[in-house]
């Protein structure tokens, strides 16, 4: 019997890793503390299985986990220090240009930890704000309060006039679809 839960486990983990180190760099904006925080929570996963399947929505829960994790990591020193300025070498989605993926990491990393957390959860992981609010453990409302000041402080920090170039606003246009899909 102990094999089978460990190989449903292992399954679980193996379709859902690459999402949750996803979150993670999107959360935190370094791919090494993502992998670190993702490792993290698979490792959370693995021991607390019977708990993490038992549980109603097993993905917002383990979401929750994931920021707790992040949360978690933010407080301790050495996750001060960057370890590296360079982003990992990933594709721009849908035809964006890589300096508006950038402007929009860097207007990320300039939310506070809640608001980014809701954000990310909402519009890059395509959360609803009950699963939301699950993995963050707060209200509906505080979701949505904190997603409203977290896409205007977005928004406000994107048009900065030292960001406009050519008309268009970097990354604009992704914030704008993630918000309508």
């Amino acid at each position: 019997m102990q094999a089978e839960v460990e190989h449903e486990c292992a399954e679980y983990l193996a379709a859902r890793l690459p999402r949750l180190h996803r979150i993670a760099y999107l959360l935190c904006g370094d791919g090494h503390r993502a992998e670190d925080i993702a490792q993290a929570t698979a490792i959370a996963i693995y021991t607390n299985w019977k708990r993490v399947r038992a549980a109603d929505n097993t993905d917002g829960y383990v979401h929750r986990m994931l920021v707790r994790e992040y949360l978690g990591q933010r407080r301790l020193s050495w996750a001060r220090v960057l370890l590296t300025d360079r982003m990992p070498e990933r594709a721009a989605p849908d035809g964006a240009s890589v300096e508006d993926r950038v402007a929009v990491l860097t207007a990320l990393a300039g939310l506070p930890k809640r608001q980014r957390a809701a954000v990310v959860l909402r519009y890059f992981s395509d959360l609803s704000v009950r699963d939301t609010a699950l993995a963050l453990g707060c209200s509906e409302g505080n979701v949505k309060s904190q997603t409203a000041r977290g896409l205007a402080t977005l928004r406000e920090l994107l048009t900065k006039p030292a960001r406009r170039r050519a008309g268009a606003l970097p990354g604009e246009e992704m914030i704008r679809n993630g918000v309508n899909s």
